[in-house]
């Protein structure tokens, strides 16, 4: 029996190889996580033309998934070393990578990452028409936005980020709402100079038919981008957010009429107080499709340290029923990140995200806590070691202290409690 999507075939009843991956993954019967794509609750991101790929499910019930941002620009121009971050990405766990390049040698670089990855890419294919056209914006053709999305879906990008959402109505609400920091997303800015500029509406929300069948042809993943996100706390949860927000939910029903699969993208900068809210307006607004968010960062203040900003929020965002994660590291709002800052942000996020899943009773999270637990109250150190979520760190720290009494750490020594009590229980 042929299909021509993953959603397709849920649909039809037709159990994929992808989804056999996902359900053994995450220990979780195929049938569930069939019936959850037919409702577009669950998505598996594999573009047909993406051959080493694994089946990696982002949804409800399923663990919280993260994504890794990547890519070349103009001042940090370096496909060698953008591609050793590739491959320490998928070393550190990553489920997703996000080529963001904006300059040069851009397809180089993603074909290169597609072939050396086993996990999802996505890509924003309207930083790619800027890079290679080189046209004012207000000069670029709707055919050319089009047809870098036609050659990403052709390369082999799992997941396309499109601000379909940001169109004259939500136009209107920047005209008529103050923010601090305005658009703050390349992609949106982008779309609404253009717009502005043309005062023609969207042409990827204009042209929806023509983006689905793109990513109907190819098995491509809609990420319906919010070009509206807001950049601060003040920003958070206002007009503009919402308001694209709605037209975001009305594209999603257009999307699954045709079987496409959507992921909706989220803020940005929100109070923390404001978190569940942001989460519950998504799910209703949206009908329950996947939630992907940047953070969300729960301060402003914290240039240098905008991975455990983020980190506060993923974990609550996840937790009340957020399914993706994107990472932000240590050079948030500053410059592009290193190696180093690369892996503190994936190791932030993978522990927001494996809070949020103890918190959503995720199928077997809370086990991998109990083992380092029981580790921990046998002082078996090796065993912690190989358990914890960055074992090399944990390595590093442990051998720069070592006590004379090997069994314990150089923070209590004799006095340990775990050992005093071992020692008292044997006796008796």
């Amino acid at each position: 029996m042929k299909y021509t999507t993953q959603m397709n075939a849920a649909k039809k009843g037709i159990i994929t190889k992808q989804m056999k991956e996902v359900a053994e993954r995450e220990a979780i019967d195929v049938k569930i996580i069939m019936g959850k794509m037919a409702e577009g609750k669950i998505v598996i991101p594999a573009n047909k033309n993406h051959k080493n790929l694994k089946g990696i499910g982002v949804g409800e019930g399923l663990q919280t998934k993260i994504n890794v941002n990547l890519g070349v620009s103009e001042d940090a121009y370096d496909i060698k070393s953008e591609m050793i971050k590739v491959k320490k990405a998928l070393e550190l766990n990553t489920d997703a990578i996000m080529d963001l390049s904006t300059y040069g040698r851009t397809q180089e670089f993603r074909r290169a990452t597609i072939i050396e990855s086993d996990v999802m890419l996505g890509t924003v294919p309207m930083y790619d028409a800027v890079a290679r056209f080189g046209k004012n914006i207000k000069d670029m053709t709707v055919d050319d936005f089009f047809s870098v999305v036609e050659e990403h879906a052709k390369d082999g990008v799992d997941f396309l980020t499109i601000h379909a959402g940001l169109n004259l109505t939500a136009v209107d609400r920047i005209k008529n709402n103050e923010r601090l920091t305005n658009i703050v997303s390349r992609g949106g800015s982008i779309l609404y100079e253009w717009m502005i500029e043309n005062n023609r509406e969207n042409p990827f929300y204009e042209n929806y038919d023509r983006l689905l069948d793109i990513c109907i042809e190819h098995d491509v993943t809609l990420s319906l981008g919010d070009g509206l996100r807001p950049g601060c706390l003040k920003d958070a949860t206002d007009a503009q957010q919402i308001q694209e927000l709605i037209i975001l939910g009305e594209l999603t029903k257009k999307a699954w009429a045709k079987d496409v699969q959507v992921i909706i993208e989220g803020p940005g900068h929100v109070p923390i107080n404001e978190i569940v809210a942001n989460v519950q307006l998504q799910k209703k607004l949206c009908h329950g499709a996947p939630f992907y968010v940047l953070g969300p960062l729960v301060t402003d203040i914290a240039p240098g340290y905008d991975h455990i900003t983020s980190a506060i929020g993923g974990a609550l965002a996840a937790s009340v029923g957020v399914d993706f994660l994107c990472y932000v590291t240590p050079a948030e709002h500053l410059r592009l990140p290193d190696l180093d800052d690369m892996k503190e942000g994936i190791i932030a996020t993978r522990i927001a995200a494996h809070a949020g899943d103890i918190a959503k009773g995720v199928k077997g999270a809370i086990e991998w806590d109990n083992k380092m637990s029981k580790a921990r109250g046998e002082l078996d150190w090796t065993k912690m070691m190989k358990l914890a979520i960055d074992p090399e760190k944990a390595r590093e720290y442990r051998k720069s202290s070592m006590p004379e009494d090997e069994e314990v750490c150089t923070m209590c020594g004799d006095l340990c409690a775990v050992k005093r009590f071992k020692k008292v229980m044997d006796k008796n």
